[in-house]
């Protein structure tokens, strides 16, 4: 016997009953005390909100989880896309009257970082989309794949850092107003890391492997920055070589971020899950009265959401009616103990029987 979640009703990561909306969007009013608004001045000032300080629901609110992690998600990239450019913005200005070669590399990779954000922003939408017989699960992959983009713009990030740096050490140029130079440089790094943290963060929360690798996209130009105010110093006291070889380093340094975008995209692709959620599946279903053992449990990450299929053993003499409603309830178990969780594939056997 197969039991399967239902796509149109589902409970929430806190047991709660609820009805998806395919037609819902970010303006919405999820009936939680406050509305998020539907313009652009809205949704920034509600991601700015987040970015510098935060924002939970209550546990008593009623959102539809899925619909809202991606809500954050697009509204994550679209506050750090603005930031960047205006990050990019300020350093542009300084580029024009310094002729400082090491900061116009550094304002280019600031540019390219924020158009990261548009592979990124297609999948989430994507994500929207409902599933339909050709593509049964949905869309949500297609953020996985936006994340080997990252992955390919961080190691091209490496790659222009370690040119340039050469570039520099073999072809010394002369650079003006050095302060402006370093100031440059300053609000590169600050707003670069400021974006990586939160989309780190955010993409921790809701559950995307390819908002955190481009949030440490993010931060591998924050390093770049960085090598701009560290020779800019070294030029200022006399070591005109010092701002190539900090280059270099910094490029090796980026590398190791690529370690971990890589690592963190792979394992999604590869349908890598914690096995600490697993753990704590397992323990969710043996809870549930009836259930004799948990033969097995996989689960399964698809974009930001987590899909989950078990085969569960029940006494080898209850009804098939009793044996549906303990796979319900096992359904119920995992929906309430894996937030992440949208849908659930519970299988029962009766005792004694063989896979």
């Amino acid at each position: 016997m197969t039991h399967t979640m239902r796509d149109h009703s589902h409970l929430d990561g806190r047991g709660h009953h609820h009805e998806d909306d395919p037609g819902h969007h970010d303006g919405h009013d999820h009936g939680h005390g406050h509305d998020h608004g539907s313009s652009w001045w809205d949704r920034l000032r509600h991601g700015v909100s987040e970015l510098v300080g935060g924002h939970s629901h209550d546990a008593a609110d009623q959102v539809d989880e899925a619909l809202e992690a991606n809500a954050r998600g697009r509204r994550a990239l679209w506050v750090s896309l603005a930031a960047l450019m205006v990050t990019a913005l300020l350093q542009g200005v300084v580029v024009a009257f310094t002729g400082s070669v090491a900061l116009l590399g550094d304002t280019l990779h600031n540019i390219a970082d924020a158009v990261t954000a548009v592979p990124l922003l297609i999948a989430f939408w994507l994500a929207r989309r409902p599933a339909n017989d050709r593509y049964t699960y949905g869309y949500g992959r297609a953020e996985d794949l936006a994340g080997l983009f990252v992955v390919a713009m961080i190691a091209l990030s490496s790659l222009l850092a370690g040119w340039e740096a050469l570039q520099r050490l073999l072809d010394p140029r002369a650079v003006s107003h050095l302060w402006a130079v370093a100031a440059a440089g300053v609000i590169g790094f600050a707003g670069n890391e400021l974006v990586a943290r939160y989309r780190i963060r955010i993409g921790r929360q809701i559950g995307s492997a390819a908002l955190v690798a481009d949030g440490l996209h993010a931060r591998t130009d924050g390093f770049t920055s960085l090598a701009v105010v560290v020779g800019a110093i070294g030029v200022a006291v006399g070591l005109p070589w010092a701002d190539p070889v900090v280059g270099l380093l910094i490029a090796v340094a980026i590398l190791g971020v690529l370690r971990s975008a890589v690592r963190q995209v792979g394992a999604r692709l590869m349908d890598a899950v914690e096995p600490e959620l697993v753990r704590t599946g397992r323990e969710a279903v043996a809870t549930v009265e009836g259930v004799l053992e948990v033969r097995h449990l996989r689960l399964r990450w698809i974009g930001h959401t987590l899909h989950a299929d078990a085969d569960i053993t029940v006494p080898a003499d209850v009804p098939v009616v009793e044996a549906h409603d303990i796979a319900h309830h096992a359904e119920e178990h995992l929906l309430e103990a894996l937030p992440r969780l949208v849908g659930a594939v519970i299988h029962v056997s009766p005792s004694g029987a063989h896979l």
